[in-house]
């Protein structure tokens, strides 16, 4: 494909937003701030793409969270657990009212919490045995103590919809959601406009116009930010990362956040069964050469799944993977893969012939496919790489035909990791976890630090999970995520989520 010049990207990102460009100086009291993201919109569904309308402040969830992932008020403004250490109570925010005027009442957040745990999400694999509404209070009953209530119920999939969203099938048809922004367009797969909401109870944005758009080049998300055509731009390539420091409309906000690039692995494939050849894949792996050649972050390089940030995770002094491709080469021809005549390892006449699944939504991945692809061949393993849609990967682990993925998986879209861990290691796996791989052990730690309220079993407990994923490697750790956001200097009052729950539109205002 022929590179794009400058001018051709930015004609086409003009055609792609379907509303006129606004200068970047331009301060009329209704100027949109505009959001560009890679994230399509696939659904109104909270299942599948509603983390959009959280992060957009048009939807709430019953709980928060704060920086560093502790529970805040949502539209539950306190909560407790009883004695019991299984009955959760939830009291509502005071005059809470959704955007077509109706009340935000217990027993339609009861209902919309039963809808969650219905659907694909993690309120699912939460030990809920019943939901009620008890007057201006929804209480939750667990079947064992679940000590990460809160933290699930701060997912996108949780978030509660006014009932005018359903038609009569109960189908979600529009969003109509109670918080700061009401949605005036939402057109899927790529847009949402929404306005200040009048009703909102908490202080009013002093923005009036918010607008997400959906552009998947990272390219062409790069240049909106540099002409002044958006004024909040997400997930930017290392490249376009280094050319937009050096512009004065443009602030370049960087933080490591609990999400790591990972490759990962059918275990149930007869390539990938063998903890051996797990094992000899991640030794090939050059994570320091990535990191520096492609993420232009020496510090980004994985030694475990949980980075330095997500210090409770992070286990010090933990055997660190390694790059040592002789030692990949050996463990291989001890499982009986020795080098044919075009240099692939063969066993039984089978060639090591494998296929990557990945996609471009993240910039960075393609070119760390290309990376592994190299240094796998060095040990004599044939990888090749299919770049498409994100959803070809949870697609695939449940149709069985995933061979290997690369993904950045985020560990605080739950703001406690605990729920991640549940989804993606539990008995069944996960879409985004382990694929045909269990362990009973971590089963028993995850259940013991989801339950317990005693810091030293939680201290234990997270650190042996973290040992048995360090040694197993049903998913191999590749390199540590620096989020990245362009912020117009046009704003005031800007400030990046490290959890991605909220885009904080309604704390900003117009600079000057």
């Amino acid at each position: 494909m022929p590179k794009l010049s400058r001018r051709h990207v930015l004609a086409a990102a003009a055609a792609t937003a379907a509303v006129p460009l606004v200068p970047a100086r331009a301060q009329a009291p209704d100027r949109p701030m505009r959001i560009v993201a890679p994230w399509e919109i696939t659904g109104l569904d909270p299942s599948r793409a509603g983390y959009i309308f959280t992060r957009m402040q048009i939807v709430e969830t019953l709980i928060g969270a704060d920086d560093g992932g502790l529970p805040q008020p949502g539209l539950a403004t306190s909560w407790a657990v009883g004695d019991d250490r299984l009955t959760w109570r939830f009291v509502l925010r005071a005059g809470a009212k959704f955007h077509d005027g109706s009340a935000v009442d217990a027993v339609v957040v009861a209902r919309a919490l039963e809808r969650a745990r219905a659907q694909p999400g993690p309120l699912r694999a939460a030990p809920v045995a019943a939901i009620a509404a008890d007057g201006n209070a929804v209480v939750v009953r667990t079947s064992r103590p679940f000590m990460a209530l809160p933290a699930f119920l701060a997912h996108s999939s949780t978030q509660v919809l006014a009932p005018a969203s359903f038609d009569d099938s109960g189908a979600v048809r529009r969003i109509v959601g109670s918080g700061p922004y009401r949605a005036v367009e939402v057109t899927p797969p790529s847009r949402v406009e929404a306005v200040r909401f009048e009703g909102w109870t908490g202080p009013a944005p002093a923005i009036a116009r918010v607008s997400y758009l959906s552009v998947s080049r990272g390219e062409t998300r790069a240049l909106m930010a540099e002409a002044g055509q958006a004024e909040l731009v997400f997930t930017l390539d290392p490249a376009s990362v280094e050319r937009l420091r050096r512009s004065r409309r443009i602030e370049v906000k960087i933080m490591t956040i609990p999400r790591t690039q990972v490759l990962k692995l059918n275990v149930g494939s007869p390539f990938f069964a063998d903890v051996a050849i797990r094992n000899a894949v991640s030794l090939a792996i050059d994570r320091p050469g990535i990191a520096r050649a492609i993420l232009r972050n020496q510090d980004a390089a994985a030694t475990q799944l949980f980075p330095p940030t997500l210090a409770e995770w992070h286990v010090p002094g933990m055997a660190p993977l390694r790059h040592d491709p002789v030692e990949a080469r050996r463990l291989l021809a001890q499982a009986g893969w020795t080098p044919g005549p075009d240099g692939i390892v063969r066993r039984d006449g089978r060639a090591f012939r494998v296929t990557l699944r990945t996609f471009p939504d993240r910039p960075e991945l393609p070119t760390m496919a290309a990376a592994i692809q190299d240094q796998l061949k060095a040990v004599g393993i044939d990888l090749r790489i299919s770049v498409g849609n994100s959803s070809e990967i949870p697609a695939g682990h449940r149709d069985g035909t995933l061979e290997l993925a690369l993904f950045a998986r985020n560990f605080s879209l739950i703001p406690d990791p605990i729920g991640t861990m549940i989804d993606d290691f539990g008995a069944q796996g996960g879409d985004w976890g382990a694929m045909n791989w269990a362990n009973a052990e971590l089963a028993a730690a995850l259940d013991r630090l989801a339950g317990s309220a005693d810091a030293e079993i939680r201290r234990a407990s997270r650190r042996r999970i973290s040992e048995i994923l360090q040694a197993e490697l049903p998913v191999l750790p590749i390199g540590w995520y620096d989020h990245s956001a362009a912020v117009s200097r046009d704003l005031a009052n800007a400030s990046v989520d490290p959890l991605e729950l909220s885009y904080r539109a309604a704390a900003m205002r117009w600079a000057g």
